[in-house]
Parts: structure tokens; sequence; C-alpha cells
């Protein structure tokens, strides 16, 4: 059950498709994958985004009969299966390195996720906004992503991540008022 060229269907629509013929959820992925791989990548290495990008749609898959157009857009839903697969990565990225060290091999100097914004950041970004970024909390730093690099609405933010979109706005505010202090500390050091 595919949609005719150029016919616009919107998520509720898929939903409804995906349930009575599971075939139908390419449509998902054809239409968010992009989006998807774009926001891991810039959270992890090319590998591992095109892992996770595809884990996510495995995952949205298997839960399909759980996704309720009344609560959101598939979008966000996706976004956030996205967030908590970068999560569960880092943290199993963590536990394998210290493991390392308990084993007194050589770990890395620091995480993946530091490695990948430096690394960002030697390519795109200066190197205020790498150090302001590395100074956020996860949810500071989750929220941040997904408006910079998915490109999601305070409410897509909200919904992915299952906080208000007033959390949304205040963790905004204090990555705003971090990145700022650190700017302008390079600003007078510089």
């Amino acid at each position: 059950m595919t949609a005719d060229v150029g016919e616009q269907v919107t998520d509720a629509e898929l939903a409804v498709r995906f349930r009575r013929d599971p075939e139908s959820f390419i449509a998902v992925y054809n239409r968010y994958i992009k989006d998807i791989y774009r926001y891991v990548a810039g959270r992890l290495d090319a590998q591992a985004a095109e892992d996770l990008a595809a884990e996510t749609f495995c995952v949205a898959f298997d839960r399909r009969d759980r996704f309720d157009p009344e609560r959101g857009n598939l979008r966000p839903w996706l976004f956030g299966i996205a967030t908590t697969l970068v999560a569960r990565h880092r943290r199993k990225e963590a536990r394998h390195h210290e493991a390392l060290f308990r084993m007194r091999a050589e770990p890395a100097a620091e995480g993946h996720e530091n490695r990948v914004v430096a690394s960002v950041a030697a390519e795109r970004l200066h190197p205020q906004l790498v150090k302001a970024l590395a100074g956020l909390s996860s949810g500071e730093r989750d929220v941040v992503l997904l408006v910079a690099l998915g490109q999601l609405s305070y409410e897509e933010v909200a919904e992915a991540l299952g906080i208000s979109p007033g959390t949304v706005g205040s963790r905004l505010n204090r990555a705003r008022t971090k990145f700022h202090k650190v700017i302008d500390q390079e600003a007078v050091n510089g």
C-alpha cells in the first residue's frame, strides 16, 4: 500500500497504514532516515551513526503498535528513540573504557562524545563553542543538539525526551548562559 506519486501522507495516515500493513513502515523510514542519521552522526562517529540510525527504525518498527498519533508526530517519536540509543551507546562505551582501565590498558584520554565534539569543532565550530558544549549536562546537551542538529521545535524536543516544553526552554536558557560564560571568559583570556 504505497502513496501515489506526489501524494502528501501525514504521520497519522502513515501510522494507520503501517498498523494494517507492516510493509508500509518503509515510508516512515524513507521520510525520516536522513534526519535521524544526521542527528546521530552529529553526536557519534559515522559508523555508529549508521548502526544507531538503523537501530532507531528497528526499535520503532517493533513498537509501531504503541505509536499514538494523538500524542504527537512520528518525527519527535523517532528522535526520542535515537536519543535513548545514543545515551545507551555512550554508557556502553564508558563501561568498555572503564574495563580497559581496570585491566591496566591504556584508556582513551577522553570520552567518545568529547572527541566527536572536538572533531566537529575543528572542522566547523569555534573552540569556545565546543568548550561550552562539553560543559553542559547531558540533559542540556540533548536539548541543544536536538534543536541544532535535529532541527526540532521546542514541542518536538519535549515529545522526544518526554519532558515539558517549559523544561526544554529552561535547559536551553541554562545552556545559553553557560555558552556566554565560556565565550566571554575565552574573549578575556584570548
